[in-house]
């Protein structure tokens, strides 16, 4: 149960940088593909904070070099590749159907909790099989 607590309170706070990393994007650059470049940043913003909780207090890895964590980090984006896709279509359809920044980012949580879920079983299977 403190494993659920535990990873549940990473994802709401790899959620928060994702949503802010996006609202500050749309911010600074409002041109043209402003949206798209925004999930891109989140994206990109959440998956480091992601990687930084899971890795130390989920799975409890420790790397044995730059190279090794390097390679570990590689795995972790690759089994996100799938949830990413989740995240996005529900981000992206809840902007094309509303048409509001606030539903797309409620989108984009509700992307991101379900694909929370997933990655978790990737990762622990995958990606941190010998320290899960």
């Amino acid at each position: 149960m403190q494993l659920v607590l535990l990873y549940s309170l990473f994802a709401a706070i790899a959620t928060a940088a994702n949503i802010g990393a996006q609202d500050l994007s749309t911010r600074i650059y409002a041109g043209p593909w402003h949206i798209l470049l925004s999930v891109f940043v989140g994206t990109g913003v959440g998956l480091v904070v992601k990687y930084v909780l899971d890795k130390k207090w989920i799975f409890r890895f420790k790397a044995e070099n730059a190279r090794h964590d390097a390679t570990m980090f590689t795995l972790y984006v690759t089994m996100g590749l799938v949830t990413t896709a989740i995240f996005w279509g529900v981000e992206f359809g809840f902007n094309h159907i509303f048409g509001t920044a606030e539903m797309r980012y409620v989108g984009g949580c509700i992307g991101l909790a379900i694909g929370y879920v997933i990655k978790y079983r990737l990762d622990k299977r995958y990606v941190f099989r010998s320290f899960a």
